[in-house]
C-alpha cells in the first residue's frame, strides 16, 4: 500500500511539476514579450510626440511666412502702383507742357516773322542745344520707361508671390495631413500601451502564482530527500529482510 501511495505521489508530482514548468516558461516568455512591446510603444510614442511638436512649429512657421509675404507684397504693390500713377501723370503733364510750348513757339514765330524781312522760318528756342522741347521729350521718355519697368517688376513680383504662397500652402497642407496621421497614431499606440500594461500586470500575477506553487511543490516533489527509486529499493530491502526473518521463524532455513 505504501509503495502504491508513493507511486501515485510520484505520478502526481511529475504531472504537477511538468504542468507548472510549462506555465512558468510560457508566462515568463509572455512577460518578456510584453515588456519589450511596451518599451517599443513608449519609445515610438515619445518620437511621435516630438514629430507632432516639430510639425506644429512648421505649420505655424508656414502661416507666418505667408502672412509676412502678403504684407510685404501689399506694401510693394502699393508703392509700384503709386510709381505707375506718378509716371503716367508726369507723362500727361509733359505732353500738355510740350503742346503749350509748341503753340507758343508757333505763335512767337509768326509774330517775329511778320516784322522781319527774313524768309527763314523762326524756330524759337527749340533748336538751340536740343532746346526745352528736346529736354522735355527726354524726361517724358524716362517716365514712360519707368512706367514700363515698374509694371514689369510688379508683374514679376506678383508671380513670385503667388508661387511662394502656392508652394508654402502645399507644404503646409502636407504637414497638416502628417500631423493628423501622427496624432491618430499616438492615440492608437497609447491605447495599445494601456492594454499591454494591463495584460502585463495580469500575466505577471499568473507567473508569480506559478512560482509560488512551484515553491510549494518543491518540499514534497523536489527536496524530499531520497528519490522515489531509492525509496523503492530501500522498501524492497526491508521486504526481503522481513521475508528472510519469516523463513527463519518458520524453520525453513534450519538444517
Amino acid at each position: 500500500e505504501t509503495a502504491n501511495e508513493e507511486a501515485e505521489h510520484k505520478g502526481w508530482c511529475d504531472q504537477e511539476m511538468g504542468t507548472n514548468k510549462q506555465t512558468r516558461d510560457a508566462k515568463t516568455d509572455a512577460v518578456d514579450t510584453l515588456e519589450s512591446d511596451i518599451e517599443g510603444l513608449e519609445s515610438s510614442i515619445t518620437k511621435l510626440n516630438q514629430d507632432v511638436v516639430d510639425l506644429q512649429a512648421g505649420i505655424q512657421h508656414a502661416a507666418e511666412a505667408i502672412q509676412k509675404a502678403t504684407k510685404d507684397r501689399n506694401s510693394e504693390k502699393e508703392k509700384n502702383e503709386e510709381t505707375i500713377r506718378d509716371a503716367k501723370g508726369a507723362q500727361v503733364a509733359l505732353t500738355q507742357a510740350m503742346s503749350v510750348l509748341r503753340d507758343f513757339y508757333k505763335k512767337a514765330g509768326s509774330f517775329v516773322q511778320a516784322g522781319s524781312s527774313s524768309k527763314e522760318p523762326y524756330t524759337g528756342m527749340g533748336g538751340q542745344g536740343g532746346g526745352v522741347l528736346g529736354m522735355l521729350e527726354v524726361i517724358q521718355s524716362d517716365f514712360a520707361r519707368l512706367e514700363t519697368d515698374t509694371k514689369a517688376e510688379e508683374a514679376a513680383a506678383e508671380r513670385e508671390y503667388s508661387q511662394f504662397v502656392s508652394d508654402t500652402n502645399t507644404d503646409k497642407a502636407v504637414k497638416e495631413r502628417d500631423l493628423h496621421h501622427k496624432e491618430h497614431k499616438i492615440q492608437s499606440q497609447e491605447a495599445d500601451l494601456i492594454s499591454h500594461k494591463q495584460e502585463l500586470k495580469s500575466t505577471q500575477e499568473e507567473l508569480d502564482a506559478a512560482l509560488r506553487y512551484y515553491e510549494k511543490l518543491k518540499p514534497s516533489c523536489v527536496n524530499s530527500g531520497s528519490s522515489h527509486e531509492e525509496r523503492m529499493a530501500k522498501r524492497q530491502e526491508e521486504i526481503e529482510s522481513l521475508k528472510e526473518a519469516l523463513r527463519i521463524l518458520n524453520g525453513d532455513d534450519i538444517a
